[in-house]
């Protein structure tokens, strides 16, 4: 199975904007305090507050419906941390201190089909905390690992993946100890925030595997907090058709000589690759002293400064200049998005996919056109080398400075 497009930019999470990262880490609290509260008529409001008029709070709950709760003087308003596990670090707030965006759940009592209902106790993240920690779980992933699965020992909670450095593919073991969280992604998905709990059983060789946590002193082992596993696909061929109004495109991929049928969704990330960037691109997998710096790159930045956790690492090109692969996947993700309508029979593509081999058809991640100097002009594996580790999602990752 070839490598998709793992980041060293991303978690293999969607965009950081798209990825609900704030829903699980809110969630916890919530479902605690609702298995708290003794059985009653009207389950509790979990959402968004949308405004606030007087006394009356308007949440958007995250099923998309909008209720109206009154908060009266009796009302326990309470605030946690994003992350809390239960109240005991809950502290109280006055009325004035919510503000829309805020994430709540409020229980409420309400008398016969009477609307708004009344809040007896509204517990409340905050916006800004939330945000907060969102950037820091994007800052742990960014600076995870992640790769090809090798080999599992579920009994010994190890996983070895194969990562891509600046000076090669090398073996690392992620040990994932009791606590961790072990997540894995959903079919025909790519964001953290649909991956469904998981177990080591799960992982397979040639899944791709993204953890965050700690990196081991020599390089070759690294700790896990949490870690998400899924099977990915790479197909790269030219394509056979396009249609617009069904959203696929038909590409007979390179590597098995067979036509792919590939869905193209409103998640799709698209884009095309410059002519001059895919022409560096070429002379630095060939050994030149060619780079991105022409096509927006920044110039001499690590891995660590380059996109996602996700990723066989930023690889530096083959025989290269040296500089982190982390420049080259920074210019990708920074090139405008493209159409399905902007791509045409004939035209090269690189595409990422969910699904299997078996399957008759599978749905893009990612795909990237303009392709076609690197297809002609390197190997399959000169050029996965570089472009596997452009992002699932958003993130970071430093494997290119081991």
């Amino acid at each position: 199975m070839g490598k998709p497009f793992v980041d060293s930019k991303g978690v293999w999470v969607s965009r950081l904007v798209r990825s609900a990262f704030a829903l699980a880490l809110v969630l916890s609290i919530f479902e605690w305090a609702a298995a708290q509260t003794a059985p009653a008529r009207t389950p509790p409001v979990v959402g968004t507050i949308k405004s606030i008029d007087g006394s009356t709070m308007t949440v958007t709950t995250d099923a998309g419906a909008e209720r109206k709760v009154t908060v009266t003087e009796t009302t326990k308003l309470l605030r946690v941390a994003p992350g809390s596990k239960d109240l005991s670090q809950a502290v109280e707030i006055p009325v004035t201190e919510f503000q829309p965006g805020d994430r709540v759940l409020v229980s409420v009592r309400c008398a016969g089909d009477s609307s708004p209902c009344e809040a007896l106790r509204v517990i409340a993240m905050k916006k800004r905390e939330i945000a907060d920690k969102q950037a820091q779980e994007h800052e742990a992933w960014r600076r995870g690992i992640g790769g090809l699965v090798k080999s599992v020992d579920a009994a010994q909670g190890t996983v070895t993946i194969s990562i891509v450095t600046a000076a090669g593919k090398k073996d690392v073991t992620v040990q994932i100890p009791k606590g961790a969280i072990v997540r894995r992604y959903a079919p025909g998905s790519a964001k953290i925030d649909e991956a469904k709990p998981s177990t080591l059983v799960e992982i397979q060789p040639d899944d791709q595997l993204q953890a965050r946590g700690v990196r081991g002193a020599d390089g070759t082992t690294f700790t896990a907090d949490e870690i998400v596993s899924g099977a990915f696909r790479n197909i790269s061929g030219t394509i056979t058709a396009v249609d617009t109004s069904a959203g696929t495109i038909s590409v007979v991929d390179l590597a098995t000589k067979k036509s792919e049928s590939v869905k193209v969704t409103t998640d799709t990330e698209i884009k095309k690759l410059p002519a001059d960037m895919a022409q560096s691109i070429v002379m630095r997998l060939k050994g030149g002293a060619g780079g991105p710096q022409g096509s927006g790159a920044g110039a001499g930045g690590g891995a660590a400064s380059s996109g996602g956790p996700a990723g066989t690492g930023g690889k530096s090109g083959a025989g290269g200049s040296g500089r982190s692969g982390g420049d080259f996947q920074q210019a990708l993700n920074r090139l405008p998005a493209s159409s399905l309508a902007e791509f045409k029979k004939g035209e090269a593509v690189w595409i990422v996919a969910t699904g299997s081999v078996i399957d008759t058809q599978v749905t893009a991640i990612r795909v990237l056109g303009g392709v076609e100097p690197l297809l002609e002009g390197t190997t399959r594996e000169q050029a996965a080398s570089i472009l596997s580790p452009w992002s699932l999602s958003n993130g970071g990752g430093d494997a290119a400075a081991q």
